[in-house]
């Protein structure tokens, strides 16, 4: 290496870390400590191994980049502005400011170049072994002797707080034991967090855990020694059995007055610090935002060279795509997230006489019939397969030396499952599903969440979904998840009623571009509803409809979604019996149903009509807005209770009887009354 190109490495390298500096202090907030210790790191990646192209962020077969560390977004973001992504220095200028495409943390459908949302520690760690594993999949589904469309590698910088994390260990378990060797983290080893020195709180042997874990591990000592960091990501290249991490020991706020301390962490430096950091490199201090011409056009040669990479690319797949048309098809059709033609064709049809069926039965059907017809889905369960009813026949599973496999087995590992499902749908190229119990959405809310902000098609099948479970008891019956999960915006909840809506569930999952889909099922067997005497099952696609209409002008109308709109049925029939018309609403999503115009909403659920009763087997929290002031509902307000499931559920008053109570209350004027006086109900 010639002293030339020492001194434009540098150059370049310190040019990202003032840039980063400068938004920072602009912004008079964020994190400027780990821009100026892992820069190095980051500029050896992306101007020696990353292959991308920023004039097509979409490219499919580009290495995936990801901040697990999120704080140091304003890496990220010099990093994109430098290699030539659509993002401008004035962008920089707006680090962390309203509506700009440079916010606090990365967002991947706001900024281009950002592979996916991260922010909260270890999400982004997960996120990439999702990416590694849809890789994986792909190239094992499509590549073809003499002709390779899918190969690329999933990199990450890492810190203290993403090892840290739970939801690290299980990814990173679980990427052990799949043996994802184009996995290649690099871990900025600082020493400091938040708060302090890690060796506070996080004293372990980091390596030997990865070790344990089937982790190829390597130790640079110096984040500056840019030979040394290369030489260890081409030796994480060479290990294809294994996924890597490279504990590179860096310097937090390397260059500042404050280097090694954690007030570099989280704070901006200051004017005159960033005077005296600027006089330490050499630079100017009365000047900002700087990009030396030099560095610019050096920069700019890694995504010229992506270009060209990708053009080769292209020429490849046009010769796959003369000998292999179908495949090529699907993938293009998977990457542009379209359906096949044909998709539809082998969902099921239920009918009364089939017998009861738990909506978990029939989500498992309509998966089964899916996947002959969509080869991109791509998912499984949390150790709960048999009880989610999720696909496992004639597919062993995703596992090392069988990656074509469809079915994954994630283990118990719920919040990385989440995490490893948002991470497979920034990927592209698959839709991603993921099961357990309803109750255990609360282990994996965190990656839901960004699942929804980042708006990943990915949809999340949860089972067990009330106190109807029984024997189980209170720590696995949800109560308050229906609403905790109804407040995450960009998200569409579903409660199927029945084998019939829980399919029509399944074609709304399929068919939303940019919100992940929650799929709420029972464990018990419910009715099959008669679609000759009822609505149709269709209307779920707008989260509500009519489903049984009273004979006359309805005095009352009853709302329920899941196993209790059969209740309600049944409630119906009894209150015409007793000279009281009702009419039924099935309401699966309030999602879907607010997304109807005010005129089909107003249809569904007539101003006019204020007596109303909703009936579901959880926290009221949320339902006033469709019951009025003049109606109630029928729901829980503390945990549930072990035993039999009919028996709980008639303790906590989910009878036909009761629910005929409560209905006539609510036509008295009395549903508050009736509330505080029914302690069961």
């Amino acid at each position: 290496m010639t002293t030339k190109t020492v001194d434009l490495d540098q150059l370049s390298i310190d040019t990202i870390r003032l840039l980063s500096v400068d938004a920072v202090q602009k912004a008079n907030s964020g994190h400027p400590g780990l821009p100026l210790g892992a820069a190095p790191m980051a500029y050896v990646l992306w101007s020696r191994f990353l292959r991308f192209n920023p004039k097509d962020p979409h490219w499919p077969d580009r290495d995936r980049f990801v901040l697990s560390a999120g704080h140091g977004s304003a890496l990220l973001y010099s990093l994109l502005h430098l290699y030539g992504y659509d993002l401008t220095l004035d962008d920089l200028k707006s680090f962390r400011q309203l509506h700009s495409r440079t916010p606090g943390h990365p967002e991947s459908n706001l900024t281009p170049g950002v592979e996916v949302t991260t922010g909260p520690l270890g999400q982004g760690f997960a996120n990439g072994v999702g990416m590694a594993m849809a890789e994986a999949f792909l190239a094992a589904t499509y590549n073809r002797e003499g002709h390779t469309v899918m190969d690329h590698y999933t990199y990450s910088i890492v810190s203290d707080g993403d090892l840290m994390e739970g939801i690290a260990s299980e990814a990173a378990s679980l990427a052990g034991h799949l043996k994802l060797g184009k996995l290649i983290y690099l871990y900025d080893d600082n020493l400091i967090s938040l708060d302090g020195p890690t060796n506070l709180a996080f004293t372990e042997d980091r390596m030997a855990r990865f070790d344990a874990y089937g982790w190829h591990t390597q130790h640079v000592a110096d984040g500056n020694d840019l030979d040394a960091i290369d030489a260890a990501i081409r030796a994480a290249q060479a290990e294809t059995e294994r996924p890597s991490i490279i504990a590179v020991r860096t310097i937090i706020g390397f260059g500042s007055p404050q280097e090694g301390t954690s007030k570099v962490h989280g704070s901006p430096l200051g004017e005159e610090n960033v005077r005296k950091t600027k006089e330490f490199y050499g630079w100017d201090p009365d000047k900002s935002f700087v990009v030396p011409d030099e560095v610019k056009s050096h920069l700019l040669e890694a995504g010229k060279q992506g270009a060209v990479l990708q053009r080769d690319w292209q020429k490849r797949f046009g010769s796959y795509k003369s000998q292999f048309a179908e495949e090529a098809e699907v993938f293009t059709n998977s990457f542009a997230g379209k359906l096949p033609q044909d998709w539809e064709a082998d969902l099921p049809t239920f009918a009364p006489a089939d017998g009861p069926l738990a909506t978990r039965q029939a989500s498992g059907k309509a998966l089964e019939a899916l996947k002959k017809r969509v080869p991109y889905l791509f998912g499984g369960s949390a150790d709960l397969a048999s009880s989610n009813d999720m696909p496992t026949k004639g597919d062993v599973s995703f596992q090392p030396g069988h990656y074509g496999n469809s079915n994954i087995w994630f283990g118990v590992r719920e919040h990385a499952m989440g995490a490893a499902l948002n991470g497979m749908a920034q990927h592209g190229g698959v839709h991603p599903y993921g099961g357990t119990f309803l109750n255990f959405s609360d282990y994996m809310r965190g990656a839901i969440r960004l699942t929804a902000l980042a708006e990943s098609a990915a949809t999340f099948v949860f089972t067990h979904d009330s106190i109807g479970l029984g024997e189980d008891g209170p720590t696995h019956q949800p109560v308050e998840q229906y609403v905790s999960l109804r407040t995450i915006p960009n998200i569409v909840v579903i409660r199927p009623a029945d084998a019939n809506e829980t399919v029509e569930a399944w074609r709304v999952a399929m068919q939303q571009p940019k919100s992940p889909v929650v799929l709420i099922l029972s464990r018990q067997k419910l009715p099959v509803i008669d679609q000759n005497k009822y609505g149709s099952a269709r209307g779920l696609e707008k989260g509500a409809y009519v489903l049984s209409e009273s004979e006359g002008t309805p005095q009352l109308i009853l709302i329920a979604t899941g196993s209790e709109v059969s209740l309600v049925l049944a409630a119906q029939a009894e209150l015409k019996k007793q000279g009281i018309e009702a009419r039924v609403v099935s309401m699966p999503s309030w999602e879907l149903f607010e997304q109807q115009d005010r005129a089909y909403q107003h249809e569904v659920l007539p101003p006019t009509i204020k007596k109303r009763l909703a009936v579901e087997m959880g926290s009221p929290i949320g339902w006033h807005k469709y019951v009025t002031d003049e109606g109630t509902t029928l729901s829980m307000n503390r945990f549930g209770l072990s035993g039999p499931g009919e028996e709980v559920m008639a303790y906590f008053g989910f009878t036909v009887e009761n629910v005929v109570k409560k209905a006539k209350s609510v036509l008295e004027g009395q549903p508050e009354g009736i509330e505080k006086k029914e302690v069961l109900s």
